[in-house]
């Protein structure tokens, strides 16, 4: 049996939804200004880069990287393709499943990410500061500074 949710509290969630998918647009639109600007790199393309410097001999199959990036298989796949075509990581077979393809960073990709880090942290940080100055977002950006690090 469904659950009934009075219209109250199903209003405070889509409310809530839309609080959160804001804060999400701004940070996410001064990231991609800075890092096309500066890096000649999208949000999503750094999102890799990123995830794959963080794995133990920074590769990972396709599909653990679509899900480490919350990007479809397909859109993944172009993703890689276009990182691969600029020399910043590879593919190659999984070498126990031939069925299975890893992804892994090139000293290229490795050097690119580097260079953009400080870009995305700073650029991250200013994007952080500027919309906490709003009312209805500042208790996200307080609930995202609690957040423990993890290693």
């Amino acid at each position: 049996m469904p659950v009934e949710i009075d219209d109250d509290a199903a209003e405070a969630r889509a409310q809530g939804w839309r609080t959160l998918a804001a804060l999400h647009a701004r940070i996410e639109d001064a990231l991609e200004r800075a890092l096309q600007r500066e890096h000649d790199l999208s949000v999503s393309e750094y999102g890799v880069l990123d995830v794959l410097s963080r794995q133990d001999g920074f590769y990972l199959r396709m599909n653990q990287l679509s899900g480490a990036v919350v990007l479809s298989r397909s859109a993944t796949t172009r993703l890689v393709t276009r990182l691969e075509q600029r020399g910043l990581l590879q593919r190659y077979l999984c070498p126990d499943d031939r069925r299975g393809i890893y992804t892994e960073l090139t000293a290229d990709g490795r050097a690119a990410l580097r260079r953009a880090r400080p870009t995305h942290d700073d650029s991250l940080a200013r994007a952080l500061r500027q919309v906490e100055e709003q009312p209805e977002l500042a208790p996200l950006v307080a609930a995202l500074a609690a957040l423990p690090l993890r290693a």
